[in-house]
């Protein structure tokens, strides 16, 4: 192994189709603190806890594309998935699948966001 900058995050883009309904979407999921570019406004980094996700308005045919198929576009480990999913419905949020105990130690929930990115919400249960 060679030796290399030390990575600091990482950051999932997802192209929307309505930049306003999607920051008010993760808004709900705990990410705030909303830095928009572009006139009109065309990009949107939102925060929360320290970990970014960036928003970026599609133009042409450069629309959403989700996964699809029931396969995450994002994880999200949290401290207690119990406690997410509570947050999650009393902000209206549907939980689309979970919680759900998996083979690899993980407790999860998954929400779908308006354009179809499924984010997984993971709690560690070891």
């Amino acid at each position: 192994m060679t030796d290399r900058p030390r990575a600091l995050s990482i950051t999932p883009l997802f192209i929307v189709s309505d930049l306003q309904r999607s920051m008010d979407f993760y808004a709900k999921l705990a990410f705030g603190e909303p830095g928009v570019w572009g006139e009109p406004p065309c990009f949107a980094m939102m925060h929360r806890d320290e970990r970014e996700l960036m928003l970026s308005l599609g133009e042409g045919d450069a629309g959403p594309r989700p996964n699809g198929n029931g396969i995450w576009d994002m994880y999200l480990r949290v401290t207690d998935v119990d406690a997410e999913m509570a947050a999650l419905t009393a902000a209206g949020i549907p939980i689309d699948r979970g919680p759900t105990s998996t083979e690899y130690d993980m407790k999860e929930i998954e929400v779908v966001d308006p354009d179809g990115f499924r984010v997984c919400f993971g709690q560690n249960l070891s």
